[in-house]
């Protein structure tokens, strides 16, 4: 069993270690907090998943870059550096990582005290909050010039999901094809939409900029008032569009059933928490959000849960070889749940719009 202790005192802790002790149940990192004697400061310590994030040195410079600039912006304005921004302690050879025997990776941030977390936005209240976390931490970073090193390819990248598909579909390799061709032709038959938009971030008409990439609630840290204070978990932090923060945003937030639900009539996209936290967002980010970026706002929620639809069919053709399932079929659930939510965002799509156009409008006047 891995000696959590000695791993933590190969950083520069303020203060001895008292003890070490697992804190959630995180799915791709194992997640621990260090308290220290009398007091003294607590610790996130974290072993960093090698097999996703990959090169995890490169991750950390990342999270370096991207925290010392919020950090700066916040003193510049009379902020607390050390709440509105995570802090990671270097190793006492002054790295940002720590290699084990095991060749595991292990990171250290300051633990930020009275703080307020959630678990899901369910009220229109909570997704408006989480719309300014996101929109927030996109805007310290708007101005972010140094380039980030990209640690997760093909993210988002539907020119490359397409690349897989094609393959999967021609390998067939577990016979599930024919048994799905109506599944299939979902995907097919908004392939050319699709890739238009993804064009436009490839040319550059929609800009790239530094994205989160994790927008579950439970990623932003609020006060004791309810307002924002920082966004943490930054393993995913990479140059891309910030359009994939709110798409993905919108699958989590807005989806009035379960992602794997196996009742149909339960999913439906909620339209009071798309316009909430659109709101939200776009309070933090209509500064400097380009037009066509405001013109694509409300597809990318489209864009995202689509891509969903087509990982979940894939895996599903492919052997379910990629995402963790509890039975034979359960991708093919997830795909059609997914599926539902896509028909409900493109059923609302003129009003999601709209509203986006309205607000951004009001907002400028």
């Amino acid at each position: 069993m891995t000696d959590l202790k000695n791993i933590a005192q190969n950083f520069q802790l303020e203060a001895e270690i008292e003890n070490v002790k697992p804190l959630g149940e995180g799915f791709i990192n194992d997640t621990f907090i260090i308290t220290t004697q009398n007091n003294g400061p607590k610790y996130i310590l974290q072993r960093k998943n090698k097999n996703i994030f990959s090169p995890i040195p490169a991750m950390m410079e990342n999270i370096q870059k991207v925290c010392t600039h919020i950090k700066e912006k916040v003193a510049n304005v009379g902020g607390d550096p050390l709440r509105e921004a995570m802090t990671i302690i270097p190793t006492k050879d002054e790295k940002l990582y720590f290699l084990d025997n095991e060749e595991e990776y292990w990171a250290v941030c300051l633990f930020i005290e009275d703080t307020i977390a959630y678990e899901a936005a369910e009220t229109p209240e909570l997704a408006y909050a989480g719309g300014k976390g996101i929109g927030k931490f996109q805007s310290l970073v708007a101005d972010l010039k140094e380039p980030l090193v990209n640690i997760l390819p093909g993210f988002h990248d539907i020119r490359y999901r397409f690349k897989q598909w094609d393959e999967v579909l021609s390998n067939d390799p577990v016979g599930r094809k024919a048994e799905v061709s109506e599944e299939i032709s979902w995907i097919e038959s908004r392939k050319a939409e699709m890739l238009a938009f993804w064009e436009l971030v490839e040319n550059g008409e929609i800009p790239t900029r530094i994205s989160h990439n994790d927008t579950k609630i439970n990623n932003i840290l609020f006060d004791k008032k309810g307002e924002v204070l920082c966004v943490i978990d930054l393993d995913t932090v990479l140059s891309s569009t910030v359009l994939n923060d709110f798409g993905d945003a919108m699958r989590f937030y807005t989806n009035t059933g379960l992602e794997d639900d196996e009742n149909l009539d339960n999913v439906s996209m909620d339209m009071a928490i798309f316009k909430a936290f659109a709101k939200g967002y776009l309070e933090e980010t209509v500064s400097f959000l380009s037009p066509k970026e405001i013109e694509y706002l409300a597809f990318s929620a489209r864009y995202i849960t689509y891509e969903q639809v087509l990982r979940f069919l894939m895996d599903y053709i492919d052997g379910d070889n990629y995402y963790k399932t509890k039975s034979p079929d359960h991708n093919l659930v997830r795909a059609r749940a997914q599926y539902k939510l896509l028909q409900s965002m493109e059923a609302q799509f003129a009003e999601m719009e709209n509203f986006v156009k309205s607000y951004v409008a009001e907002l400028q006047n």
